[in-house]
């Protein structure tokens, strides 16, 4: 029996439950920005296994400080222990974040680094005696897929589900000059019903790669700031460098009181997640009443060998070859973006950092479900290389490591499909 065969026998895969479903492809191997298939083939990973590979598969480096830890402490559990490693990590990114950061928290996804902040600020104003219920988000935001986490996502076929059971959220549009006043105004007739405003920084990820204007992200979160409106920067997406700078919130003048992390966090190599905070929310929990307390806990929080994946990442983000493969892919996808820009099946292009996405034109459907999002599927991984397009959008989002050749072979692939497809 082929892998393929005992997989669909057991297994439930995410969003793949059709009947008419793609078919799966049974992985062996990484190294690099390449996978391999059981038959040999090679695929450019050319989305970063859902954005989270930033270093390449099978990392020799950070194989090794996992193999290390391995030998010397697998797990403790995490209320009223600690250990090295999870210090470590703490200690390492709270001096490289925003000033204002402080604490760490951990958890084990990237969803529940955001359960984790709205839990925090929906307890902050309930441990003052002020209950604040309402959270604040902008249209067609994604943040995962737990509850919470989906209370605060923009409606759509994925939530329809569940919408009835979801608490009340104020979607807002994304900030521009036309309308950042009217959006001021809104955040200060609802401020003291706002627990906060979560955000996806710079680019809406899930959404199409949707990207907007530092100016105006930093000008209402100013008005936050000015209202009494807590923040929640969800950084799990645009962290360690995917968007030029080590976090997307180095680009703002004006800082959260709360960021979220998961994803590139271990180079991809294993589940961790992280929210981190201001002492202002720390100390409205620091008090002798037990009822003050944060009650969220996992079995696997700050799993040793998790934080010793997530430190030896960190070790190469920082390393100064690595800021400047980030330079080198933004430059090329600038390059490609500025070459195909004016074929007459692309609708817009954009790009931050090494984010670059295509929007194709369709003259019909553009949603997620639009039978183009599967016809370029197969066809870009009947070239070996893995794409998955939101609807009709196509983004590139490589492992730090890709090589130029590799690029230049995705970017002809997607020349060759502006024709032939």
């Amino acid at each position: 029996m082929s892998l393929v065969e005992r997989d669909l026998a057991v297994i439930w895969h995410p969003y793949t439950q059709m009947k008419t479903a793609l078919p799966h492809v049974p992985i062996v191997r990484g190294e690099g920005a390449c996978l391999y298939g059981e038959d040999g083939k090679r695929y450019i990973d050319a989305v970063s296994s859902w954005w989270v590979n930033i270093h390449g598969h099978a990392n020799p480096y950070i194989a090794k400080k996992v193999a290390e830890q391995l030998l010397k402490l697998e797990h403790v559990i995490f209320a009223g222990f600690t250990h090295p490693t999870a210090i470590e990590l703490a200690e390492r990114l709270l001096a490289i974040l925003p000033s204002n950061q402080k604490k760490a928290f951990y958890s084990d996804n990237g969803s529940t680094a955001i359960e984790v902040a709205i839990k925090m600020c929906l307890q902050y104003w309930h441990n003052q005696g002020k209950p604040r219920t309402k959270m604040l988000a902008f249209k067609n935001a994604y943040h995962g897929d737990t509850f919470g986490a989906m209370a605060v996502s923009g409606r759509s076929a994925f939530t329809a589900a569940f919408d009835s059971l979801l608490f009340e959220v104020e979607f807002i549009d994304l900030p521009d000059a036309s309308n950042i006043k009217a959006l001021k105004s809104r955040i200060s007739y609802l401020r003291s019903e706002l627990a906060c405003f979560i955000f996806e920084p710079l680019v809406q990820g899930t959404a199409g790669m949707v990207m907007y204007e530092v100016e105006y992200l930093d000008e209402l979160l100013a008005h936050c700031k000015q209202e009494g409106v807590l923040t929640i920067a969800d950084e799990v997406f645009t962290g360690f460098g995917r968007t030029g700078k080590l976090f997307a919130c180095d680009h703002l003048s004006q800082q959260p009181d709360i960021m979220c992390f998961s994803k590139g966090l271990t180079g991809g190599t294993m589940a961790l997640g992280l929210t981190t905070c201001t002492d202002e929310i720390y100390n409205a929990f620091l008090s002798d009443d037990k009822l003050k307390t944060l009650f969220h806990g996992h079995s696997y929080t700050a799993n040793p060998v998790a934080c010793s994946a997530a430190l030896a990442s960190l070790d190469i983000t920082l390393d100064a070859s690595t800021m400047q493969s980030i330079k080198r892919i933004e430059a090329m996808h600038s390059g490609f973006a500025e070459k195909i820009k004016h074929h007459p099946k692309i609708k817009t292009t954009r790009q931050t950092g090494t984010i670059l996405a295509m929007e194709w034109e369709t003259g019909s459907s553009t949603s997620y479900f639009s039978s183009l999002r599967d016809r370029l599927y197969l066809y870009f991984l009947n070239a070996g290389i893995i794409l998955r397009p939101l609807g009709n959008i196509i983004y590139i989002l490589p492992p730090y490591c890709i090589t130029n050749d590799e690029l230049n072979y995705i970017y002809a692939k997607i020349e060759d499909a502006l024709e032939e497809l």
